[in-house]
């Protein structure tokens, strides 16, 4: 005699968009975070210092992952 029974998975649909759109905004975050390097050693570059590597990239990462603990923790049964 065979159980048929359903699993289910629980990430539902809208988890999974969460989870993605957390994983871009964090990925987004460590490409603005990069660059400002510079070739020649005795050169020191200015750029490092801006807001978007200081202040926002950081901000965006922190952010993301924010948003993907919420979406592991969203829960969709009504």
């Amino acid at each position: 005699m065979k159980s048929t029974s359903k699993k289910d998975f629980l990430f539902k649909k809208s988890n999974f968009k969460i989870l993605l759109i957390s994983i871009l905004t964090i990925c987004i975050g460590f490409i603005i975070m990069s660059g400002g390097e510079s070739d020649d050693p005795n050169f020191f570059n200015e750029k490092i210092f801006n807001f978007q590597r200081i202040r926002l990239a950081p901000m965006l990462v922190i952010f993301g992952f924010v948003i993907a603990i919420f979406s592991i923790l969203k829960n969709d049964n009504k």
